[in-house]
């Protein structure tokens, strides 16, 4: 569980980044969720964008891939959700 203070944090490393999964009609599946597992795994700390025609509400796809992926949601800001998850391997942002 992450603290404000490591959330404000993560959302200021975030700031910078551009959403790499989009998230449409379809919804969420089993697979873009390990997808994600995985991109968390090399990145650490992700953008997600909600398209518009995406049948679900934003807070509720945000929930659904954090706990799928097991990973922290940092923010839900507009139509983007931020995730973290600490790599096992190759460990690259340090929390205050």
């Amino acid at each position: 569980m992450l603290t404000g203070k490591q959330k404000r944090y993560l959302r200021s490393q975030a700031h910078h980044l551009s959403p790499i999964f989009q998230v449409g009609k379809g919804g969420v599946n089993e697979n873009m969720v390990k997808q994600i597992g995985e991109a968390l795994e090399v990145r650490e700390l992700i953008k997600i964008s909600v398209l518009q025609n995406c049948e679900y509400d934003r807070h509720e796809v945000a929930e659904e891939i954090s706990s799928g992926a097991q990973a922290e949601l940092v923010q839900v800001i507009g139509n983007t959700i931020v995730l973290y998850k600490e790599s096992k391997e190759n460990k690259q942002i340090v929390l205050p």
